[in-house]
């Protein structure tokens, strides 16, 4: 199994020793925020993206996707009701796709959970109808590139707005294009799904929905740092991967980083590391 870091953990270091950590500890690639590499992405040419992509290549590394779509440039939304600011945050989200097949990535994970949350005094309705025209249009530039872009469930402490995988299982169902799809974040699925995630897994991955899997603790920290058995987890995704239901790598996403960045990511593939090796020896 492959496991990419989010590389926003080692955000203080430059991109090209970020590769260097993530690589040195043990990672296959980086999930990439795009607010890392520039204050604003928008600012970054074709030629750029192709350059961070061959520094990951230098180091034994792939960018594996991006993620945090809408952090900068601010102010960005996807249901507000001013269509203006709608249209500049899809062109936003359009050009993200092109950067991330530039960059060598295979997929996008949309979470900006502020920039899609409903507005005062609108309507979850009018807000997901907005939200599905700037999805809509992000996936056919998707499909354009090759690459996946999935809608992110999120918890409700986070966002009021898609928040289980059926309900993201429904938008991708509406959009109906091959390129939109939906992913498994372990702390969001683990606060808000009834099912446990291997249930979920099982569930969701054999029709084809769910294209990513981020793994972190219901209490925001690393797997392997909170109650979270992920065994169970890793055991499930083998059985999907063995099956071809799912052929994606897994990112490494904590929130809150104990004790530091770079010691939380070395334990996070420790730790996820060693369940592999005891899976091997079963």
């Amino acid at each position: 199994m492959k496991f990419a870091l989010c590389n926003e953990v080692l955000k203080e270091l430059p991109f090209a020793e970020q590769c260097r950590v993530a690589a040195a500890l043990g990672y296959d690639g980086l999930e990439v925020a795009p607010f890392t590499l520039a204050a604003d992405p928008m600012a970054i040419d074709d030629a750029q993206a192709r350059a961070f992509g061959r520094i990951a290549l230098d180091h034994g590394l792939e960018i594996s996707g991006l993620h945090w779509l809408l952090v900068a440039p601010a102010g960005l939304s996807i249901v507000s009701a001013d269509a203006a600011l709608r249209q500049r945050s899809t062109a936003v989200m359009q050009r993200l796709v092109e950067l991330c097949a530039l960059m060598g990535g295979r997929y996008l994970v949309h979470g900006s959970p502020k920039q899609r949350s409903v507005p005062p005094g609108e309507t979850r309705a009018a807000a997901l109808e907005r939200a599905h025209e700037c999805l809509a249009a992000a996936a056919r530039s998707a499909e354009q590139c090759g690459v996946a872009y999935c809608i992110e469930p999120l918890s409700t402490a986070e966002t009021d707005l898609v928040n289980t995988v059926a309900e993201a299982v429904e938008l991708v169902q509406a959009i109906g294009s091959p390129a939109f799809r939906t992913m498994i974040d372990c702390s969001a699925a683990g606060q808000m799904e009834r099912e446990d995630i291997p249930a979920l897994m099982r569930r969701w991955m054999p029709a084809g929905q769910i294209a990513h899997v981020q793994v972190n603790d219901p209490n925001r920290r690393g797997p392997g740092q909170g109650a979270m058995r992920f065994a169970p987890i890793l055991a499930a995704l083998r059985e999907m991967q063995a099956a071809g239901h799912y052929q994606g790598i897994v990112a490494v996403e904590p929130f809150d980083y104990v004790p530091d960045g770079t010691g939380s990511a070395a334990r996070a593939i420790g730790y996820l590391r060693g369940l592999e090796e005891a899976a091997g020896h079963d």
